[in-house]
Formats: C-alpha cells, structure tokens, sequence
C-alpha cells in the first residue's frame, strides 16, 4: 500500500479540490469534504456522495444538515501504485462526487469517463 501521512493526504485532496473549474464548484452549496479512513461497510469505494442532488433540492430547507462528500484514504492509498496515480484518482474521486451532488447518474457518469 503506498504511504502518506494524513496531513500530505488532505494536502492533495485541497489541491485537488483548487484544480477544479470554478463552474464545477460554483452552485455546491452547504456541501463539505471530508476524509475517512475507510467506510464503514468495509467496501473498496474511493468516495461516497451523501445528501440532496441539485435535482432534489427543491426539497432541502434551511437548517439542514450539510451534504458530505467522503474520500476513503485507505481505499485510495491501496488502489493507487505511487503518487501521480493517487493525485489523479483522487480528482477523479473529487470529479465523480461531484457529479452526483449535480444529479448525474452512476451510469452517466462512467459515460463521460469519470467513474
């Protein structure tokens, strides 16, 4: 498994975050970023969308609890061979997140070649 302390891995996770196209960013609002470990379920999922699409927000009121994205570390350090691999998949991760928080689907998103 390659090896980098937490405070490198959420060095790259920001850097990943700044890479983005402003418009990707724009209209995420009351979303935040975090980092785990590993999911809970055991899974090998690189990251997890939790919340309300842009889709269904007509629905999210004030006071709501903000949407989280997650990136797994663990996940990510065993699925990547050495650096540049990892700062790649973790803006795919980022990209892929993203996307759902948009609204766009699972397969949608393998079509633009972000899953």
């Amino acid at each position: 498994m390659l090896e980098i302390s937490h405070e490198d891995f959420e060095s790259l996770v920001a850097d990943g975050l700044d890479s983005l196209h402003d418009d990707m960013l724009a209209q995420l609002d009351n979303v935040i970023f975090l980092i785990e470990d590993e999911p809970v379920d055991g899974s090998d999922t690189l990251g997890v969308y939790e919340g309300f699409s842009l889709a269904e927000r007509g629905v999210y009121g004030y006071g709501e609890e903000p949407d989280r994205i997650i990136l797994f570390r663990d996940n990510l350090l065993r699925h990547c061979a050495d650096h540049d691999e990892l700062v790649h998949e973790i803006r795919v991760t980022l990209v892929h997140e993203i996307a759902h928080f948009y609204g766009i689907s699972e397969s949608r998103i393998h079509e633009l070649g972000w899953g």
